[in-house]
C-alpha cells in the first residue's frame, strides 16, 4: 500500500505544474505607461486582485481539472495536438465533373506589373 502511494507521490512531484492565474489591474495612466514601456510594473502593498482564471502555464489547463495529476507538457506536447494523427479525418475528394460536360481552359493572365494592375488582379 504505501508503495503504491509513494509512486503516485513521486510521479507528481516529477512533473509539477506552474500555476498563474489571470487578472485584470485597475492602474492610473503613469503606472501604464510604465508598464507598456516595461513590460512589468509594481502594486502597492496588500492590493487585492480579483484572479479571473487560474490555470497551468505549460499544460493551459484549469486549475480544477489538473489539480492531482502531472503536467501533461512536461512528458510530451500530446495535448496541443487534438489526439492520435494517425487516426484523423481523410481527405474529401472532388466531385467528378457530371457526364458529357467539357473541360474548357481559361485564358492566362499575369499577377505582376502593370498589366496585373490593370486587370484588377492586384489591389494596391
Amino acid at each position: 500500500m504505501t508503495e503504491q502511494s509513494t509512486s503516485r507521490s513521486i510521479s507528481t512531484l516529477n512533473h509539477p505544474h506552474t500555476r498563474v492565474v489571470a487578472a485584470e489591474i485597475v492602474v492610473d495612466d503613469s503606472v501604464a505607461r510604465v508598464a507598456d514601456f516595461r513590460g512589468s510594473f509594481r502594486t502597492k502593498t496588500e492590493q487585492r486582485i480579483d484572479a479571473l482564471d487560474t490555470y497551468c502555464r505549460a499544460c493551459r489547463r484549469p486549475y480544477a481539472d489538473v489539480a492531482k495529476s502531472s503536467c501533461a507538457a512536461a512528458i510530451n506536447n500530446r495535448h496541443l495536438i487534438g489526439g492520435d494523427q494517425s487516426i484523423g479525418a481523410k481527405r474529401k475528394m472532388p466531385t467528378p465533373p457530371p457526364a458529357g460536360a467539357k473541360l474548357v481552359a481559361g485564358g492566362k493572365f499575369t499577377r505582376y506589373g502593370l498589366k496585373a494592375y490593370v486587370c484588377g488582379a492586384c489591389s494596391t
